[in-house]
């Protein structure tokens, strides 16, 4: 199996757990700054706060499908995402931040339900991606809580009085 690049973030933490407190992280960090923040990145030429935001939410849609389809689907091949393509498809949207957060935290809450529903037979169960060869549920629920946790400190750096 192909090594998870968001495993590092993860290890040695409880699944669940972190899927349940990186969005309550990231909530308390964006609800509570100025919006003018939301237009602000961490480092120059890098996303800003709302594209992050926004980026969050397109990824936890995602993450909700694989885990959906890998639990009913048998055979079910992973449709890989270009995520700069994604974000550019979406650049005259120009969806608030806060819209972003209310959806990415949305659609957490059904999928932390799911997967506190999950057992070891679930997520032992195998999938197909078509970059990275065959997978585990268990490896989809580990990249998604690593994603996020590798975002967060962006959030972070942007919520700090500059």
């Amino acid at each position: 199996m192909h090594r998870n690049p968001y495993a590092k973030f993860v290890e040695g933490r409880n699944l669940v757990e972190s899927l349940e407190q990186v969005p309550q992280a990231i909530e308390r960090a964006v609800r509570g700054w100025p919006r003018a923040r939301d237009e602000q990145s961490y480092a120059p030429g890098k996303w800003t706060a709302r594209q992050i935001l926004v980026h969050l939410a397109q990824s936890e849609m995602v993450f909700s499908n694989r885990l959906r389809f890998g639990l009913s689907a048998d055979d079910y091949v992973i449709q890989p995402f270009d995520q700069d393509a994604w974000m550019a498809a979406e650049a005259s949207a120009r969806e608030s931040a806060l819209d972003a957060l209310d959806a990415y935290v949305a659609v957490r809450r059904m999928n932390l339900a799911l997967c506190r529903s999950l057992g070891a037979a679930h997520l032992s169960r195998a999938v197909t991606h078509p970059e990275v060869g065959t997978i585990t549920l268990e490896w989809i629920v580990a990249f998604f809580a690593g994603h996020e946790r590798n975002h967060l400190p962006q959030i972070e750096t942007i919520g700090r009085d500059t």
